[in-house]
């Protein structure tokens, strides 16, 4: 048998023999986990912040860097 049977079959089996756990249940839209709101919005924020505080440093030191500072 070739590789590409074997993968064919091994693909086939796994698609009858499983469920993606992400259709498993639809969201309810009227009750958001507010958890997980809060940790997306969260570690957004701090993304952004650390976006700014390395662009202010890196400013500053092609400023240091020129003589213009």
């Amino acid at each position: 048998m070739t590789f590409h049977l074997l993968l064919s079959r091994a693909v086939q089996n796994s698609r009858v023999g499983s469920r993606s756990m992400f259709t498993s249940s639809k969201p309810d839209l009227n009750n958001p986990n507010w958890f997980r709101v809060g940790l997306a919005f969260g570690s957004t924020v701090f993304l952004w912040g650390l976006l700014f505080k390395e662009h202010r440093s890196d400013v500053h030191e092609y400023k240091v860097r020129n003589g213009l500072e």
